[in-house]
């Protein structure tokens, strides 16, 4: 097999430096297309390569060779395939499968859950405040732009002020649709567990953007900077999978809010670059898969016990 098949396997390892890039120099909002997209495509680029390997190794099994009538000594011989390295492959490949499964199953039930929860409280101007409930405020998809829940103990430790604040914190996660952003960062992480740092960036960066646009509807980064320390100090909500105020890595947003970090260096520029760098990474990787599945295909017919012969119209005929 081509070693270039093993380069999406490697690359996500760049995802921490990235994410370091990414965070420290480009604004919240290309930030959050930046790793989304990253994640995405190194994802999919490394389960792509992991699906060639498998495959390689399933034509070694003398019943799938017989099935596809290639003999599987002479493609062990073109030195296609590896045993050892692709049994390992369809072993990840299981595991993640298993995994993506029994994580997307939890998140399905706590949705549901909470959909349950919100249906039996009227909402007003897609507020839904939760009476009898630990601290929390969430912003949670839904027909009509979504519902903001907020539990009535989160509301009576804030301020008027910083009720605002909070309020508009969600609404910006609705309108920026971050649910989704969300699913594709969770999506990448299980499918590739080395990209957990550009997930944990991705976190970030989304609640960040939602802090931003906070500031800009409320006018004050020192009062959204105190609604959202008192909102993680009120109640600290384990890790959903919806956008929360209290997500993140909350002293650093906040330091963020209220020592806001001069970029040395023209933000524009950064997002350029990262987004080229991204864009190289994700051909790379899909050149590489692609390579490697033609030296797969190409080792299968010249393994072919049925030899192909090319009729007068120039396609093979058996």
């Amino acid at each position: 097999m081509d070693p270039g098949v093993y380069v999406p396997l490697l690359l996500p390892l760049t995802a921490w430096p990235l994410a370091r890039l990414v965070t420290a120099w480009a604004r919240p909002r290309p930030a959050m297309w930046l790793i989304t997209g990253g994640a995405l495509a190194l994802a999919a680029a490394s389960t792509a390569a992991l699906c060639v390997l498998a495959l390689a190794g399933l034509s070694l099994i003398p019943l799938v060779a017989r099935l596809g009538e290639w003999s599987p000594a002479k493609l062990r011989g073109l030195e296609i395939a590896s045993i050892p390295v692709e049994a390992l492959s369809g072993v990840l490949l299981i595991a993640i499968a298993v995994s993506t499964v029994v994580s997307a199953v939890g998140r399905f039930r706590w949705l549901r859950g909470v959909v349950r929860s919100v249906g039996q409280v009227p909402a007003r101007a897609g507020l839904v405040v939760l009476p009898d409930m630990a601290p929390l405020a969430l912003a949670v998809p839904w027909r009509g732009g979504g519902r903001i829940v907020v539990s009535r103990s989160m509301l009576d430790a804030l301020t008027t002020a910083e009720r605002r604040a909070l309020l508009a914190h969600e609404r910006a996660h609705l309108r920026g649709r971050h649910h989704v952003f969300l699913t594709v960062l969770w999506l990448s992480a299980t499918l590739n567990p080395l990209l957990w740092p550009l997930r944990s960036a991705g976190v970030f960066v989304l609640e960040r953007h939602a802090d931003e646009e906070a500031c800009r509807r409320v006018g004050s980064r020192r009062v959204v900077a105190s609604a959202i320390a008192k909102a993680a100090l009120a109640g600290r909500m384990p890790e959903a999978p919806a956008p929360a105020a209290t997500g993140g890595p909350v002293p650093r947003r906040v330091a963020a809010l209220l020592h806001p970090p001069a970029p040395r260096l023209d933000w524009r520029f950064v997002a350029g670059a990262a987004a080229a760098l991204t864009f190289a990474i994700a051909l790379w990787s899909a050149v590489a898969s692609l390579d490697a599945a033609a030296d797969l295909h190409a080792g299968i017919e010249v393994a072919s016990i049925t030899p192909v012969h090319h009729h007068h119209d120039g396609w093979p005929r058996p």
